[in-house]
């Protein structure tokens, strides 16, 4: 892999403008412990990650992002708020597009702590925004909060909720469930006989790997009961559904929020943080009118972020990701050991680099 050093020279530029904002610099490891990333990015990572073995130290990581060493750079420094900068290389590999390279520069902006999340939101986005400078790119907001707030006000039970919580980041899966607890998709013949039995282990014969019975009998008294839980009530299923149908400019996406929580009261507080972020954008100079949010922006982005997320993307090269990306994440900084509010952004120096010479990156 060569080295880019206007990449480089890009990836600095953008954390000297940040630190300029008052951050101070990160400088993360490249080797990371597998097992912290895994824990809270899940094992999705590790089809991703490129992953090796330290004798002392065991299962390590190449450094596939900037957001956990920086909330852990936080939490050693004891500081109850912080904001910082960083630039350099990740490591994630290409599944599908060998022309994509699989170790780049990112560069980024987090705001970890203090007593205005809202604010944060718009400081961040602000901060971003500044850095692509005039790079011919358009943002769209959205609020994952939103939809989370709209599963756990569902009329069904705790353990469907926790089921779509999971797969809120996964799209597809999220939709198959809902359909599935909404009796849209045909009962599978062979479980339905499998639950229907006494004892489904009675002729099962040895047990063989890691699962004993006692496991196998608690999973199968869970599909029992899901299987006899009512199917959710076509309100809440519409709900769900005109909340990710929503693609419009911010302010007629917020209208639109506040007429779904007359129906689904659950969603009234993210809707009201919503309405407040929009208010310090624009206090900050955004023009909130034209800014394009959609109700289920984010949602293929990194599981982690759980509330405000954002992306700017390339206007003259559609064909590109997108240049920037970012978001809250309060759950992962509260995993790791403190609940406190935490946003933060990402630039991709090579896209911003491709903006300006109509190249691939």
């Amino acid at each position: 892999m060569t080295v880019d050093l206007a990449e480089i020279a890009e990836g600095r530029r953008l954390r000297a403008l940040f630190a300029a904002r008052g951050a101070d610099i990160v400088r993360a490891d490249i080797l990371q412990p597998a097992d912290r990333l895994l824990d809270l990015y899940g094992e999705d990572i590790r089809a991703r990650a490129y992953v090796t073995g330290d004798p002392l130290r065991g299962e390590m990581m190449l450094r596939p992002d900037f957001t956990v060493p920086v909330v852990m750079a936080h939490l050693a420094s004891g500081a109850a708020s912080g904001r910082y900068a960083y630039a350099g290389k990740v490591f994630r590999k290409q599944e599908t597009d060998p022309d994509r390279p699989v170790e780049y520069e990112q560069a980024g902006y987090e705001v970890i702590g203090g007593g205005d999340p809202v604010a944060a939101d718009a400081e961040v986005f602000v901060a971003i925004k500044e850095g692509l400078g005039d790079l011919p790119v358009a943002a769209t907001i959205g609020d994952l909060g939103i939809l989370t707030a709209a599963v756990r006000g569902l009329r069904t039970s705790e353990a469907r909720k926790a089921a779509l919580m999971r797969h809120v980041w996964r799209p597809g899966r999220f939709r198959t469930l809902l359909d599935r607890f909404a009796g849209r998709v045909a009962p599978d013949p062979a479980r339905q006989r499998l639950l229907a039995m006494d004892d489904p282990l009675e002729e099962a014969g040895p047990f063989i790997g890691l699962r004993g019975r006692n496991e196998i009998e608690e999973r199968i008294a869970r599909l029992r009961a899901e299987a006899a839980e009512p199917p959710l009530p076509q309100g809440d299923i519409a709900a769900i559904d005109a909340i990710l149908a929503l693609r419009e400019t911010a302010p007629n996406v917020l209208s639109a929020l506040r007429d779904i929580a007359m129906d689904l009261s659950e969603i009234g507080g993210a809707v009201d943080r919503l309405a407040r972020r929009l208010d310090a954008l624009s206090a900050r100079g955004v023009d909130v009118a034209a800014l394009a949010m959609e109700g289920g922006f984010g949602r293929s982005m990194l599981e982690y972020y759980d509330g405000f997320v954002f992306g700017f993307s390339g206007v003259t090269r559609p064909d590109l990701p997108p240049v920037a990306t970012g978001g809250r994440y309060d759950a992962l900084v509260s995993v790791l050991g403190r609940d406190v509010p935490a946003v933060g952004g990402m630039i991709r120096p090579a896209r911003c680099l491709a903006l300006r010479a109509g190249g691939r990156a």
